[in-house]
């Protein structure tokens, strides 16, 4: 039978442990707690949460609550959302991750000491975190999801870049060569290296893990941006990576005819969950 490792470098990273942490603690004490969007990007964490009595609300939502427990999620939120919250005398229970709000104040003060200098940020459009970074600029900063994008900029202008804390870091640091090769004289470009290493440590060991084992099966939440460039990773390096968000997801395919199976996931991934799947795994090859 085939051996089966869980990558003990996977699962939540500290600022979505203390996330779930700040949420298992009021829950303890409350019957219920509001999660302004989901405290994590795993669907199957989320519902594990619900269970307890969380409850996932929009933006939207929020403008009509009063009087409320309302719980701000790792990601951060924009200045408009905490001025909301304290319009709608809502009680906060603010689990944003220090890394970004390190970050948010960096944009924030370039943003107040640079008017003219273009703010960039090296991000999804529309994720979480960089909708709470763009708040910083009163949605003036333009985002880049890729190198390419740089083309939009005016280089003839001074260019501050700042990056998402979960992009990958050698992606970032072409962009930052390519812009700073691309400036016009006279022009200046400054460049802060905002990505959280915890976070971008993992891709050189989840590659050394894919190419370690015969099969992968890397677990995470359709909606991690973080997910999707560890798993890209690992599939380059070992085309033996299975994507899957559960235990439900496990096949026969995956995981006959090798010698070992790895079994990795994401930082919004809980650790739990890598569990269950190491169990079915372990039920299917013994079955065969």
């Amino acid at each position: 039978m085939a051996t089966i490792e869980i990558d003990s470098n996977s699962g939540f990273c500290t600022g979505v442990v203390k996330a779930i942490k700040k949420a298992e603690t009021f829950l303890d004490e409350n019957d219920s707690l509001l999660s302004l969007g989901d405290i994590v990007h795993n669907n199957r964490e989320v519902e594990r949460l619900e269970a307890k009595g969380m409850k996932t609300i929009t933006n939207a939502d929020l403008e009509n609550l009063t009087d409320v427990d309302v719980l701000f999620r790792a990601h951060g939120e924009p200045p408009i959302t905490y001025e909301l919250a304290e319009k709608n005398n809502i009680r906060l229970i603010d689990a944003t991750c220090p890394v970004v709000i390190t970050l948010q104040a960096k944009i924030r003060r370039a943003y107040e000491n640079y008017p003219n200098a273009q703010i960039v940020i090296f991000g999804k459009s529309g994720h979480a975190e960089v909708i709470g970074l763009l708040g910083q600029t009163n949605n003036s900063a333009i985002v880049l999801e890729k190198v390419a994008d740089a083309v939009q900029l005016d280089f003839s202008r001074n260019i501050v870049l700042f990056s998402q804390t979960t992009k990958a870091l050698d992606e970032y640091q072409r962009l930052a060569a390519l812009i700073k090769s691309s400036m016009v004289d006279g022009a200046t470009f400054m460049f802060y290296d905002t990505i959280c290493r915890q976070v971008s440590n993992r891709l050189p060991h989840i590659k050394d893990f894919a190419r370690n084992h015969d099969s992968v099966l890397f677990v995470s939440g359709p909606k991690s941006s973080n997910g999707k460039v560890l798993f890209e990773a690992s599939k380059g390096v070992n085309p033996r990576s299975f994507l899957l968000t559960g235990p439900d997801d496990v096949t026969e395919e995956m995981i006959v005819g090798v010698n070992n199976i790895g079994i990795c996931g994401a930082t919004s991934t809980p650790v739990w969950l890598m569990e269950d799947v190491k169990k079915q795994v372990a039920k299917m090859l013994k079955a065969l």
